[in-house]
């Protein structure tokens, strides 16, 4: 019977200290580190950083982020995942000197926590087109006399398009701001006006949640706090948690690489240098299977960005050019005019302004000038052939010295030589005797007609 009362009590004194709903978060912190551009590695590395967060039973991820922005697709990968996380987030612009410009802007949104340090800003979020869709990189200012509707207020752009793009990311940011309880007047000004926030400002406006000096900082200030996340109230329990760090993996750092626009467009270079070695040099396979894993690799890049694909066309055109200049003889026109093709290819091949995805025009000049050399030598090369003496067939044939090195019994005018590392028959119109020189007329068949050049024969011991 006592022990039944102290279970009782027991149980009182856990619903009275505990808050009905509520659960105390326990378990490590997971970091995760975004410090470049937002392209397919950085989405792909977070997506699967908060998976695997989720797994390791952690309580909360925190995001460093360092960004002058990032493409659109990446961009709402990355907040999906963030939405759809069983896990807080926390997204904290750190070092000082860090931003989260443009797509950074949004990703701090939709997080659960938005937190910066100091010296770091945040904001111009205007959208720029991106392969025909709306990407997260400043626009450029419109003309003066772009019509507005006050006076206080950017011009508003006159493109239909571009308007429809505005209102697309303006409502899109709002909506986010609205779900996480932030300054939605402020992120649709972003939008708009390409507005930017230090921290100190952010944290006046309710744009950001906390102003903290490095992790251990927030997490302290985030010790005891209770979040909804998922239709769930959870408290979180930082203080003295345990840090995991993880940085990026060699799938992410490979896929960052391959990713990065003049990367994928050296790639099919280089893979389609090394497939014409291997056509010119047939069984050597090393240019076919270094070129084929380049080409392959460079597709795959190209098919992740946001390219244009009249730049793809040209390029694969100069590049067609380039391969038939190795096998036509044209001396030159067709191998230049693919040159041509792939600088103008390579030069509007990325349909994006967006910091990071461009493609510098000193490596497009560059090989471009390498291509053009490699034609000029196997120009050179074709010429110095079409020049030079023929040394096989007929015409390699007539007109060969040989030495006789067997005779025909009973048949004294006839014998063989070797002649082109092959054993040949001939005649001749006068005996032939064994080491005679001989040289080649004509040629019947499979025989040779020969003429003596010393007629005289080798006295008989």
């Amino acid at each position: 019977m006592n022990s039944h009362w102290w279970c009782r009590l027991l149980l009182l004194m856990i619903l009275v200290w505990v808050p009905t709903g509520a659960t105390t978060a326990s378990g490590s912190v997971v970091v995760l580190t975004v410090n470049d551009a937002i392209g397919p590695a950085s989405a792909d590395y977070v997506v699967r950083g908060l998976t695997r967060a989720v797994t390791e039973g952690a309580q909360l991820v925190v995001i460093n982020l360092d960004t002058p922005g990032g493409l659109d697709t990446s961009m709402r990968l990355i907040i999906k995942a963030i939405l759809a996380s069983p896990l807080p987030v926390a997204s904290f612009v750190a070092p000082s000197g860090a931003r989260a410009a443009s797509a950074g802007t949004y990703i701090l949104y939709a997080s659960h926590i938005a937190a910066m340090t100091p010296g770091t800003n945040l904001g111009a979020a205007t959208p720029v087109q991106i392969g025909g869709l709306p990407g997260t990189a400043p626009e450029p200012p419109g003309p003066p006399d772009a019509p507005t509707t006050d006076k206080n207020s950017a011009p508003e752009p006159r493109d239909t398009l571009t308007r429809k793009q505005i209102h697309d990311a303006a409502a899109y940011i709002r909506g986010l701001a609205q779900l996480r309880g932030r300054n939605a007047d402020w992120a649709e000004k972003a939008v708009r006006e390409s507005l930017s926030l230090s921290a100190d400002e952010a944290l006046k406006l309710k744009v950001v949640d906390y102003v903290a000096n490095d992790v251990a900082d927030l997490l302290k200030q985030l010790d005891g706090k209770s979040l909804n996340v998922a239709g769930q109230t959870l408290k979180l329990s930082t203080a003295g948690a345990v840090l995991i760090d993880h940085a990026p993996d060699w799938r992410t750092q490979l896929l960052a690489v391959i990713t990065n626009p003049s990367v994928a467009l050296l790639l099919i270079m280089f893979g389609v240098y090394g497939l014409i070695f291997e056509f010119m040099n047939p069984g050597s396979g090393v240019g076919g299977v270094l070129g084929g894993i380049c080409l392959l690799l460079g597709l795959y890049a190209l098919q992740l960005l946001p390219v244009n694909y009249a730049g793809v066309g040209l390029i694969l055109l100069g590049i067609a050019f380039m391969i038939a200049e190795a096998f036509l003889p044209s001396f030159g026109v067709i191998g230049f005019g693919g040159v041509v093709a792939f600088v103008v290819g390579a030069v509007i091949l990325m349909d994006t302004d967006v910091p990071g995805f461009g493609i510098p025009l000193t490596l497009i000049i560059g090989m471009a000038l390498i291509s053009a050399l490699l034609l000029m030598a196997l120009v050179g090369m074709a010429l110095k052939a079409r020049r030079r003496a023929l040394v096989s067939g007929d015409a390699g044939l007539v007109g060969s010295l040989a030495t006789v090195t067997g005779l025909l019994p009973g048949l004294p005018m006839s014998g063989w030589v070797q002649l082109q590392g092959e054993k040949w028959q001939v005649q001749s119109n006068l005996p032939l005797h064994l080491g005679q020189q001989v040289r080649v007329v004509a040629r019947t068949g499979v025989m040779l007609d020969v003429i003596a050049l010393d007629e005289t024969p080798p006295l008989e011991s």
